[in-house]
């Protein structure tokens, strides 16, 4: 269709997120009851589509990105990525590199690949990189005293043939527990046999991150599984309630990096630590288009949405000293002050740096960041010519070789973080490297930075100088930190943080350092 008219809903979705305006009385059909908004409510929304149902092609992306930049927009927002391409093939890359040689800054989603080291896209040093981090039935509904059924034959769910051979199953509730089949699976069996309900039994967290809700159900763990089995097995008569439309706040821990959540780095570039932050991104309440079903609760049974939800601070500010403000104010620790996890494969661990980047955004501290690390589009030219590319490649990417100067090439870009990687495979050598960089004081005025360091496991961390005097706003001072450092058994990624702490002041600069296993880069 030859419209910019929104036919899938991600779209609509992720715009409102961005810039959506108040909406009272929003929910999704009963959850999340409330007032709904973007994250900048006064902001003006202008959507460019370039992918339709008869495909997509690079070539309408870099016009839309193009197009949005010549039309004078602030910021760019994509939640769209290709994964296997190198720079020079990367549409995103490509016109994200145009739009920064112009101003503009480009947020751009990190993928869904998760959780295996390498499996971000739009990892782009010149992309602001996010990553993201349940149980819904969609209908006012209550099961009540309903018969619990569990028979280890069939309670896989892993077919509706033997399900449908169940008597008066729209009268009763099944167990389904497999670690052999997919929730979604299980709930399209539960379906088609008709049943009333179903206790699905996973420890996945992402197992409802979908807006299928075929039948009433629930999602328990493992351990309150062998609970219900042995009541459904053990008891006379066993039966089960199942309330819904329960909206809980203050959950604990939160946030939680998704499992699905692509991990750094980025195998586009592999110097630059990536994802940058990460941001609320899965069951988000926020717009959809009306002609698009907002869910599905049965069989050819599709819900319709009631809902339309209808750079101010520093405009000066460069791409680089907006993404270097959010990342190091973002926040490591989740809601109980630990440091925020990540489940990978079903384990609940401490995320790394090339899970969660900086940490949690933090809009509000990121207005005042106190210092800033700024870079310059000659900055990014001159990683460009660090890179070993053909004329050719090089010329995709920058669109000219006439206006740019590679006299000076350096792959030590002005980042506000840190990256060194080790040969894996148990060849643990001690290795070091150097990094420069240059910090703008946009606090008040004069002021004094103490370096706060954390070293990851199994190295050792040095700055020089361990303190930096600002007598004015806008000046500039340079550090150097060294990473003496070497792998550990298992090629795991190790993360750490240099913190510059303001005395007597109320700014802390944080930047988070990694050390990682070397990874195949895309060529």
């Amino acid at each position: 269709m030859n419209s910019a008219r929104d036919t899938r809903g991600h779209g609509t979705h992720v715009a409102s997120i961005a810039a959506g305006n108040f909406a009272k009385g929003a929910s999704y059909f009963g959850y999340a009851n409330g007032t709904a908004r973007g994250m900048a409510t006064r902001a003006r929304i202008a959507v460019y589509k370039f992918s339709f149902e008869e495909g997509t092609f690079t070539s309408d992306l870099i016009a839309a990105m193009d197009q949005a930049v010549a039309d004078g927009v602030d910021i760019l927002t994509i939640s769209y990525g290709w994964v296997r391409i190198p720079l020079y093939q990367d549409a995103i890359a490509i016109a994200s590199f145009g739009a920064m040689m112009k101003g503009v800054l480009v947020s751009a989603s990190a993928g869904n690949g998760g959780p295996e080291m390498g499996t971000l896209n739009n990892g782009a040093p010149w992309i602001f990189t996010v990553i993201t981090g349940f149980s819904l039935f969609p209908v006012k509904t209550i099961i009540k005293d309903l018969p619990v059924l569990y028979n280890e034959s069939i309670s896989p769910c892993d077919s509706s043939n033997p399900l449908s051979r169940i008597p008066n199953a729209g009268r009763s509730i099944m167990i389904c527990y497999s670690n052999a089949v997919d929730i979604e699976d299980q709930m399209a069996a539960i379906s088609e046999s008709k049943f009333g309900g179903a206790i699905y039994i996973s420890d996945d967290p992402d197992a409802l991150s979908s807006n299928f809700f075929p039948n009433p159900g629930v999602v328990i763990s493992t351990k309150e599984g062998k609970q219900v089995i042995d009541y459904a097995t053990k008891s006379v008569r066993p039966k089960a309630s199942i309330s819904f439309q329960e909206t809980h706040i203050d959950v604990k821990p939160a946030p939680v990096v998704s499992g699905f959540s692509s991990r750094g780095p980025s195998r586009s570039y592999l110097r630059v630590a990536k994802p940058d932050i990460v941001a609320p991104g899965v069951l988000i309440l926020a717009a959809w288009p009306s002609n698009v079903s907002a869910a599905v609760i049965g069989v050819n049974t599709f819900l319709d949405s009631d809902y339309r939800l209808e750079s101010g601070a520093h405009p000066d500010w460069s791409p680089s000293a907006i993404r270097s403000a959010m990342m190091t104010t973002a926040n490591p620790l989740d809601n109980t002050e630990k440091p925020i996890k990540t489940t990978d494969y079903l384990e609940t661990k401490d995320a790394t740096s090339l899970a969660m980047g900086a940490g949690l955004v933090d809009p509000n501290l990121s207005v005042d960041p106190g210092l800033i690390y700024d870079a310059t589009p000659q900055d990014y030219v001159n990683l460009l010519c660090s890179m070993n590319f053909t004329q050719d490649q090089f010329k995709t990417i920058a669109r000219s070789l006439a206006k740019h100067n590679c006299s000076n090439p350096s792959d030590d870009i002005n980042y506000p973080s840190f990256i060194a990687l080790f040969s894996p495979n148990g060849n643990y050598t001690w290795l070091e490297q150097k990094f420069r960089r240059t910090v703008t004081n946009v606090g008040a005025g004069v002021a004094k930075y103490v370096a706060k360091v954390i070293a990851p496991k199994n190295s050792t961390i040095s700055i020089s100088p361990q303190t930096l005097v600002f007598e004015k706003k806008n000046q500039k001072q340079d550090y150097t930190l060294t990473i003496r450092y070497k792998g550990i058994a298992d090629d795991q990624a190790q993360s750490g943080s240099i913190t510059w702490v303001e005395e007597n002041g109320h700014h802390t600069v944080r930047s988070p350092i990694v050390v990682a296993p070397e990874i195949d880069a895309w060529t």
